[in-house]
């Protein structure tokens, strides 16, 4: 399987060490970033080891929930139905809620708000939910996650489609090897490790291999 485009470039991670003065500048899910922001009011779990090496001075976090932008918190679990974000965004597929509720418009405007302002803080990368209806970016749920037989798909969510479209390169909390590369740009060290992104791992290459060779 190839290298999903939307990840960065292994040139992105070879840029001059960032500084206090010229700062990385990181939009990330606002639950990633310890805001209680999930549909239950939580940070869908203890994100803190991913934070503490964030928290730098050569780091500009920019937190933003989606979801919380268009439905508040406490809300109701949106998935994509028919396609990916990129589909939704094109009006070819439709986000709904967990109780069938039609949530399109309200995902869409959410996704542009998120890009617009990434676009105006110049942002250098996306560090997103996976998984996450607005904010997946490798796998995202085909149809209701609550479904008897769920089923997943390649491709990211609304909101990080529009990041991805407007040339924002968007790294998953489980893409180990992408993250890591981040810290070693950021410690300014090379670290060599085994760590894999999430297309890489068993799981990934297992389930989509199996769906292309029935």
């Amino acid at each position: 399987m190839e290298r999903p485009l939307h990840l960065p470039t292994l040139e992105f991670f070879q840029r001059p060490r960032p500084t206090a003065e010229e700062p990385l500048v990181v939009m990330m899910s606002a639950c990633l970033g310890g805001i209680h922001c999930g549909v239950d009011g939580s940070t869908n779990g203890d994100h803190t080891p991913l934070r503490s090496w964030l928290v730098r001075p050569e780091v500009r976090l920019l937190k933003f929930c989606p979801e919380d932008f268009s439905f508040g918190t406490p809300r109701m679990t949106p998935d994509s139905h028919g396609g990916n974000g990129f589909d939704v965004l094109d009006g070819k597929a439709r986000s709904l809620a967990e109780n069938g509720a039609e949530w399109t418009e309200g995902m869409v405007r959410a996704a542009y708000e998120m890009r617009d302002r990434a676009l105006r803080e110049h942002v250098d990368l996306a560090i997103l939910m996976d998984m996450s209806g607005a904010c997946g970016s490798t796998v995202t749920y085909l149809g209701s996650r609550f479904a008897e037989n769920k089923t997943y798909q390649k491709g990211p969510g609304v909101a990080a489609a529009a990041l991805i479209r407007a040339g924002i390169p968007v790294i998953s909390q489980r893409d180990d090897r992408s993250l890591r590369l981040l810290r070693d740009l950021l410690d300014g060290k090379r670290t060599l490790t085994d760590e894999r992104d999430h297309w890489e791992k068993e799981w990934y290459q297992g389930y989509f291999d199996s769906k292309s060779n029935p």
